[in-house]
């Protein structure tokens, strides 16, 4: 039988973390409900003075095996599995009482690799709970009549739900209650299974963990990792990450394989992909799928350096190229189309690359590509557009989750000047609106004929960013004179107009949204620049 609303009655109580567990427990107490907790726990609330009953009293069995056994009961799990309305004559029968609650957390398996540099085979069995895990996971089956905590961040809601309730939990807390007590205990299952994970991969069965194997056991990469919906599987190992002193790991999504994608993507040959390779191959490949026709996408430090439109790929190679060889150097390059023999070879004789990932790999290709013996190359496969997904960020102290920026179609421009862009203008303002969402911000991006003239990208004021934007023709590369410009954000002020009538710029693509809109337009009528609205941002940080 379900029960909409549980009255709590009786309350099981076993944490090794107590944080708070004296004011939760005085609380259910003001309530008249009953408490039971093993040894440890119900010593802490019986020096508070708060009445407790021992499990071992209530079970009439002491805690034995130097507490390896402590609830391991059947009145203890049969009042936790008990279904209300249904086992009520088993349990009279028995003189077994219904347990409304248990509120259980035990020691973390991870925290004991990390805190402790030496210990021993025994300390680390000791510390797998078998009790714990099994009555949270008796309670959650069973949360339709029991209700579930292991985060001791949860007592004052349920506090004040069972006051506002008049002792009541609601089947909804419940369901919410169990489904984070799986997780809690899957988490430390995975935590042990890692540890003993590790012993097999290095063919041992150790009686001490010493110095010299603690980072193996230590390491925090284990091989699967779940979050929310998404469960990842570790691929590799890296070298290392960002900087040498730092380790690294590469986790690939086995919930959804995105398809094309460098998480699926097959090496052909050269050096194993590093942790920066793996995120400059990343943007350069999601930013060449932007692109329907021909398409080269130069990567270099997570930022687009060079990137052009053409009839063929070898083109557009090399007018991506043009765009910015000192950058392009030691850069990654991505295809839109199955690399050939031409582009290849032309690959080699013009520049050093770290990597090229394409969907396809011509096989006559590599022998060519082989000459670079450390070149890695990569075949991706086709792929689909990205469906909208969940990006996350990890900062000191907490994580930040968002939804990924998936490019929305822009069903209608706004021409929000007096001259209205050309045909061409437009064209070439969607080709730059489409890379200016993979630079770093603030960015601006420069085009003329589907091909970059200019980059600015990762400024502190978008002043900057312009400047550099429009600097390549002093750095001898191409003229942005006629080129569009586009803005990831509005523009704060006026003067960026200016700058940009300077240099020739025609036309402007931006979100629109300023405070000065209204100025800024006037601004861009003065000097002739026609100005498109596309009322989306595109920050990249």
């Amino acid at each position: 039988m379900t029960q909409s609303s549980l009255f709590v009655r009786r309350v099981l109580i076993s944490v090794f973390d107590k944080s708070n567990i004296l004011k939760f427990a005085q609380s259910l107490i003001e309530r008249g409900i009953q408490l039971l907790s093993t040894g440890g726990t119900a010593q802490v609330l019986a020096d508070a003075g708060l009445p407790v009953f021992k499990i071992s009293d209530y079970v009439n069995l002491p805690e034995i095996m130097d507490g390896r056994i402590k609830t391991l009961h059947y009145k203890i799990y049969a009042g936790i599995l008990g279904r209300r309305g249904l086992d009520d004559a088993v349990m009279r029968q028995y003189n077994i009482q219904s347990i409304d609650m248990v509120v259980i957390n035990f020691y973390s398996f991870s925290s004991l690799l990390k805190k402790n540099k030496i210990c021993s085979e025994e300390e680390m069995l000791e510390y797998i709970d078998i009790s714990g895990p099994s009555m949270v996971r008796a309670a959650a089956k069973n949360y339709r009549n029991v209700a579930t905590v292991v985060d001791s961040d949860n007592y004052e809601k349920i506090l004040d739900e069972i006051n506002h309730r008049n002792g009541l939990i609601s089947l909804k807390t419940r369901f919410h209650l169990a489904a984070k007590a799986f997780k809690y205990v899957a988490e430390y299952d995975n935590a042990i299974a890692d540890y003993f994970d590790c012993q097999l991969e290095n063919n041992r069965c150790v009686t001490t963990i010493d110095e010299d194997n603690y980072d193996a056991l230590s390491h925090p990469f284990p091989k699967k990792l779940t979050f929310m919906n998404f469960k990842f599987i570790k691929k590799q190992d890296m070298c290392y990450g960002e900087n040498p002193h730092q380790r690294a790991a590469f986790y690939i999504d086995t919930c959804e394989k995105q398809i094309g994608s460098i998480a699926t993507a097959h090496q052909l040959q050269g050096k194993p992909l590093s942790y920066n390779n793996i995120l400059d191959m990343d943007t350069a490949l999601e930013c060449v799928k932007m692109f329907d026709e021909p398409t080269c996408v130069i990567v270099k430090h997570t930022n687009p350096c060079g990137v052009a439109t053409s009839n063929t790929i070898s083109s557009a190679y090399v007018k991506a190229h043009q765009s910015d060889p000192i950058s392009a150097f030691g850069g990654i390059i991505a295809f839109n189309r199955s690399l050939d023999k031409n582009t290849a070879q032309t690959i080699v004789n013009r520049q050093f690359v770290e990597a090229i990932v394409a969907p396809s790999i011509d096989r006559d290709c590599l022998s060519i590509l082989s000459s670079k013996k450390n070149m890695r190359v990569l075949e991706c496969g086709a792929w689909t557009l990205r469906k909208s997904d969940i990006d996350f960020r990890r900062i000191n102290g907490g994580l930040l989750v968002q939804d990924h920026d998936v490019m929305t179609e822009l069903q209608s421009l706004e021409t929000v000047t007096i001259r209205q862009p050309t045909n061409e203008e437009i064209k070439d303002a969607l080709f730059c609106w489409k890379i200016v969402k993979f630079v770093k911000s603030n960015a601006i991006v420069c085009g003329k004929n589907c091909q970059i003239t200019g980059i600015g990208g990762g400024q502190m004021n978008r002043v900057h960013a312009v400047k550099i934007a429009v600097s390549f023709k002093e750095q001898g590369m191409l003229n942005v004179q006629g080129s569009v410009m586009a803005s990831d954000a509005f523009f704060p002020f006026p003067d960026v107009i200016r700058i940009a009538s300077e240099v020739g710029i025609n036309c402007i693509i931006q979100p629109g949204g300023s405070i000065r809109d209204r100025e800024i337009i006037k601004t861009a009528d003065r000097y002739g620049i026609s100005m498109i609205f596309t009322r989306i941002r595109h920050f990249r940080h």
